[in-house]
């Protein structure tokens, strides 16, 4: 309860005319974009001619089975790594070690970490050239399909990457408290004393509460990888592309049919997700697949300790990061690289010139990273100040409308907003557009701060005479200022990560980093998109390097 809050019947009414404003400022434009999503495909004749050309080409059907292989593999082995990980450093410093390394991995985008990683196990990429031709004995590039196949085995190994750290921080956030951490592993320990080995334990008692409480981290997870669209188009299969892609070029028809076919391609997407996150949701919850999974852990436990592969693994997953990282800056300084050269045998500036000679990309992402950040902050910070507790239940699932639709839907909803506001190809609607999905993951950071606040802070500084702005700005935003600047920070990332609201809302009048090295990707300008993918990571990494130096625990003589 504020305890600034007046009594009298005018403050009360103005403190609720506040909180309507609020909601109705995040509520309206998201509740139009999903009403104009569904009015998108509003007609039979699309879901007939939909149908019957899946039926007369195997294009859809392919396109389809490829998305559920590459969405739903690349989270099943995401779940599992994280799964063995965290069962051997949970309750030992090898998991403080893994947390500390996290935020360099997300702070690298999507697109950023394929481009990379493709250059790093491409036929004329790092790997082979350091084996070759002394064990290889390649002097010449090999035909080798090793990013784009057509089993989507590259865009699985990137999904793979980026996902694992995010479920890893998931599942750390949930251990921040010290109560919680220390409750799961003196259960774990008491199931030791019990007779069950350590890995047995950890599957028993430990990891079924954490598995509950990553749920929706998990879905989020499944519903990225079956909808995403640039790291399809720069490491996945092309013959048939994935759903997501199929559908976008579709969208980019100028036919009037084709733009609903590729909508309704997108609520097929919708549905596949909500089809697989409630299969997911009730096979975990039936008692002989948790039996049976356990019987699995117990029988692992048999064999030698798994330990020093756990930290190989951990050590070895860095080193992939650092290895795309230094690719990308070598490769973005590289002139001529002959094959099987390690190093370029010609080094330049030429791509961070051509970078530099178009820096009005650089100065429309850090505009849009910082307008948009800001805005959500404000409003983020606004409602978890001023909305009562079950005005923010109600409408949590309508904030996260972003996370749930398919990127393909969300960016056709936006389209049409921003035509009927008239305020398509401004740098108003890409504004609009990067607050909508920059505000779910401000809220996902900031709402547990808030949640774990003692109030009673309040109540002391009201008792001291001091005002709410005080208490704001010299107590709880003080006490929550490593929550705020990671807010920040994530925002941030978010917001320089957005390619098809950019590319779609702006109509390509406006260009970011991410939308150049997307473009690029396809070419055979090898340096200019290093360049340019090493430039979309440096930013969000010199954001949480920042948002961790400005955060940290203040220190008193």
């Amino acid at each position: 309860m504020n305890p600034w809050l007046g009594a009298s019947f005018t403050q009360q009414w103005l403190h609720k005319l506040l909180v309507v404003a609020l909601a109705a400022l995040a509520v309206v434009p998201l509740g139009a974009i999903s009403l104009l999503c569904i009015a998108s495909v509003w007609d039979a004749s699309a879901w007939l001619g939909f149908w019957q050309e899946s039926l007369s080409s195997r294009l859809w059907l392919s396109a389809w089975g490829m998305t559920l292989w590459t969405g739903f593999a690349s989270t099943l082995l995401a779940y599992g790594l994280c799964a063995w990980l965290v069962s051997h450093s949970f309750a030992r410093p090898l998991w403080a070690r893994t947390v500390r390394v996290l935020g360099p991995m997300l702070a690298v985008p999507h697109a950023a970490f394929a481009v990379g990683l493709v250059f790093l196990i491409s036929p004329s990429g790092w790997i082979l050239r350091t084996l070759s031709p002394w064990l290889t004995g390649f002097t010449q590039t090999p035909p080798w399909l090793t990013s784009q196949d057509p089993w989507g085995l590259g865009m699985v190994a990137v999904l793979v990457c980026k996902e694992l750290p995010f479920l890893l921080w998931a599942v750390a956030t949930q251990l921040q408290r010290d109560d919680a951490s220390q409750r799961l592993a003196r259960e774990m320990q008491a199931a030791q004393t019990l007779g069950y080995a350590r890995r047995s334990a950890f599957f028993r008692i430990v990891w079924p509460q954490l598995a509950q409480r990553i749920r929706w981290p998990v879905f989020a997870v499944l519903a990225y990888g079956l909808t995403v669209v640039d790291v399809a188009l720069i490491a996945g299969p092309s013959n048939p592309p994935t759903l997501s892609v199929l559908a976008w070029q579709l969208l980019q028809d100028s036919d009037t049919a084709q733009n609903i076919q590729g909508a309704v391609a997108g609520w097929l997407l919708a549905a596949t997700v909500a089809a697989l996150a409630g299969g997911w949701l009730m096979l975990g919850n039936l008692p002989w697949l948790r039996t049976r999974r356990v019987l699995g852990a117990r029988g692992l436990d048999a064999q030698s300790n798994t330990h020093f592969a756990a930290k190989t693994a951990s050590i070895l997953f860095a080193g992939i990061y650092l290895a795309v990282l230094a690719t990308l800056l070598v490769g973005s300084f590289s002139g001529v690289w002959p094959f099987p050269a390690v190093l370029p045998t010609n080094w330049n500036l030429h791509a961070w010139q051509a970078v530099w000679g178009s820096s009005s990309s650089v100065r429309t992402t850090l505009a849009l990273a910082l307008v948009s950040t800001a805005l959500a902050m404000a409003w983020s910070l606004a409602w978890l100040e001023l909305a009562p507790q079950r005005w923010q239940q109600t409408l949590r699932a309508m904030l996260y409308v972003p996370l749930l639709l398919p990127s393909v839907l969300w960016v056709v909803g936006l389209h049409q907003l921003a035509l009927q506001l008239q305020l398509s190809a401004s740098f108003s609607a890409l504004v609009l557009a990067h607050s909508l999905a920059v505000l779910p993951y401000t809220m996902i950071v900031l709402q547990p701060a808030y949640q774990g606040f003692d109030v009673r802070y309040a109540s002391v500084t009201a008792s001291m005479g001091r005002s709410y702005a005080a208490f704001l700005l010299r107590v709880k935003w003080q006490l929550l200022r490593a929550s705020l600047f990671a807010a920040c920070a994530v925002g941030l990332a978010v917001s320089v990560a957005q390619y098809l609201p950019t590319l779609y809302v702006g109509e390509g009048r406006f260009t970011t980093v991410t939308t150049e090295a997307v473009n690029l990707a396809s070419g055979g300008q090898r340096s200019l998109v290093a360049a340019y993918a090493w430039l979309q990571w440096f930013i969000p990494a010199a954001g949480f390097a920042l948002a961790a130096w400005l955060g940290r625990p203040r220190q008193f003589r």
